[in-house]
């Protein structure tokens, strides 16, 4: 299933600052980052829990915050893509450059 995760994490303090990388970083382990706040994770149930999980072990909730919306599995159908960014397909063909 395709979830979208938005967070807005309060930065007026180092701590906040350390929370919101460490947001990002687990939003990277499970997807795709598409704005500066948002994430395309697509995921399994199983994983989706553990990365809420995780998730909301981070935040504070009195001064932070997370949103979830479930796409599920036809999301292609429901994301329309415009502007600068190329789009990318989770479920495409990966191109891997040996001479990396």
């Amino acid at each position: 299933m395709m979830v979208l995760i938005t967070y807005d994490v309060s930065v007026t303090t180092d701590f906040g600052k350390k929370r919101l990388r460490q947001v990002a970083k687990q939003c990277q382990n499970f997807g795709q980052r598409v704005q500066n706040s948002v994430f395309e994770c697509l995921v399994d149930p199983t994983q989706f829990t553990e990365l809420k999980h995780r998730l909301e072990g981070i935040v504070d909730p009195e001064t932070d915050s997370l949103r979830y919306y479930f796409l599920g599995a036809n999301w292609k159908r429901r994301v329309e893509h415009y502007g600068v960014k190329e789009t990318y397909d989770p479920e495409g063909i990966l191109i891997v450059d040996a001479n990396l």
